[in-house]
């Protein structure tokens, strides 16, 4: 045997994503979400943004400590718009990190948002 199938194996555990929503109104809340928003975590953070939307008039998503974004978690994001479009509810993202203001450029879908505060200006 080679001396790489006696090693241990290592597992690497998926950085986890917290979102936590606050009420900041009759009819508002604000989602804050941190961390890495991806295949593994995309699944948590669609269903927090649909039950805000469904619950709420205004919900802003606060991206200030989102730290890597692939294209499930714009997903995630771009669901929870449509979702409010068609329910009537204002949905509003701010403090973008810089990536993710990239991303939305490059993708052509920063038009499908109403952008509160953007930390980074392309």
């Amino acid at each position: 045997m080679s001396p790489g199938c006696l090693a241990p194996r290592r597992h690497t555990v998926p950085e986890t994503i917290r979102v936590d929503r606050k009420v900041t109104g009759p009819d508002s809340c604000r989602v804050a979400v941190w961390g890495e928003l991806d295949l593994v975590t995309a699944g948590d953070v669609r269903q927090a943004l649909q039950d805000a939307v469904g619950e709420n008039r205004v919900v802003v998503i606060d991206l200030a400590g989102l730290t890597f974004c692939d294209c499930t978690g714009l997903s995630a994001l771009l669901a929870a718009a449509r979702t409010a479009q068609a329910s009537d509810v204002e949905l509003r993202l701010c403090a973008i990190p810089c990536f993710l203001a990239r991303i939305l450029r490059l993708s052509g879908t920063r038009n499908a948002f109403t952008i509160e505060e953007d930390r980074c200006r392309p």
